[in-house]
């Protein structure tokens, strides 16, 4: 029984019930899968399958599991009517906590079932039921946490139409839950944008609900206009106030293209990168403070130059990072990307993304890549408010 339940694949979990149940009656096996009311056909087979008996018996089967037995019995296997088949057939349902999954069916060529061999296949069949609830349960859980994490990535906030911004998300594999990488982008006043990314700690629907929660409080400490060291200063204040809340890195970039100015803070997060109008790319530096949620607090601003034709790029750790690998060797072969001159948004967030192989990275990857557009106006006078503050 070790062998089943290996991983929280439930069609591998099949696969390993089927083998195991092959082995043990010297015959065929195979299941049929239960969602709901939909029932498959034969899966997971193993052994022969000529020796198995008509599929409409055993999806038949799979449909009336838990409807009381019309003959009165009290055995949870089904055996397959004597004298319809030369081969001895038998079914035994996929079933934990009352809800049923499947049947697992076996057949053979040589004698009939005796009672310790179906005990010891409902034995297995229910042992596999149990590993089969978990992955469709891990499955839900994932699929919730990926919509819910779609859906925030998806809709960033509006820059200003000064500002072009370009945003790429690409999950990890299949393999692992969904993590807690964002961006956004917040509205200012006087023509400026905040450009945000993020990443919570950890996986799965509980990483994705606190995204949501820091990104929540970040659109609402932004709209009192504070600078960005504030703004990661109160975000810190309201995430470390609650228990449950996980540690998270953040950048924050205000960009105003009416002054040509960039003023970064980092909250634990990497630096981003500039790309210059010939395409040369280099590292920029922001103080970088404590994560989020720590409740140290501490965190500085650093004020850079950002010309028109300069394209900054925000990334999580999962772009550049390898494991075993020191970080500055992975940023390095950031700054050391070149780009054609003139390159728009989207062919330099695709040069990056094919670049740095981060369709197969190691983490989730979230990029956000952002350039002034060049528009006459006024320039807001030295000394606008940057609104109250702690």
């Amino acid at each position: 029984m070790r062998g089943i339940g290996t991983t929280l694949d439930e069609t591998k979990t099949c696969a390993e019930l089927a083998f195991a149940a092959a082995r043990l009656t010297g015959g065929a096996a195979a299941i049929v899968r239960r969602i709901g009311d939909t029932v498959s056909g034969y899966d997971a087979v193993h052994g022969d399958p000529g020796m198995l008996p008509d599929a409409r018996w055993a999806i038949a089967v799979a449909r009336d599991l838990g409807a009381p037995a019309a003959d009165g019995r009290q055995e949870p296997w089904i055996e397959y009517p004597l004298g319809i088949r030369a081969q001895p057939a038998i079914g035994v349902p996929l079933s934990s906590r009352e809800i049923h999954y499947g049947v697992l069916v076996c057949a053979r060529d040589g004698p009939p079932f005796v009672r310790f061999e179906a005990e010891l296949l409902a034995v297995l069949a229910e042992r596999a039921a149990s590993h089969v609830r978990h992955a469709r349960e891990y499955e839900r859980v994932n699929r919730t946490a990926g919509d819910l994490q779609r859906a925030l990535i998806a809709e960033p906030g509006r820059p200003h139409p000064n500002l072009e911004v370009g945003v790429r998300y690409l999950p990890v594999g299949g393999r692992a839950l969904v993590g807690g990488d964002w961006c956004e982008t917040v509205r200012l006043h006087f023509g400026r944008t905040l450009l945000v990314v993020g990443d919570v700690m950890g996986h799965g629907l509980e990483a994705a609900v606190d995204m949501n929660a820091y990104r929540s409080s970040l659109r609402y400490i932004a709209s009192a206009d504070l600078p960005p060291h504030r703004v990661l200063r109160q975000m810190d204040h309201i995430a470390s106030g609650e228990a449950d809340r996980r540690p998270a890195t953040c950048l924050i970039a205000r960009v105003d293209p009416a002054r040509s100015q960039l003023t970064l803070a980092s909250a634990g997060h990497l630096p981003p990168a500039l790309v210059t109008r010939d395409g040369d790319t280099s590292l920029v530096s922001a103080p970088v403070g404590p994560p989020l949620g720590t409740g140290f607090g501490g965190y500085q601003c650093a004020t850079h130059t950002l010309g028109a034709d300069e394209t900054l790029v925000l990334f999580t750790d999962g772009l550049v990072e390898h494991r075993g690998e020191d970080i500055d060797r992975s940023l390095g072969r950031l700054a050391g990307l070149g780009f054609a001159p003139g390159a728009t948004v989207s062919e330099i967030l695709e040069t990056i993304v094919t670049r740095l192989d981060a369709r197969n990275a190691e983490d989730d990857v979230a990029v956000l890549a952002a350039r002034s557009r060049l528009r006459h106006g006024p320039v807001p006078p030295e000394g606008t408010p940057e609104g109250p503050g702690w």
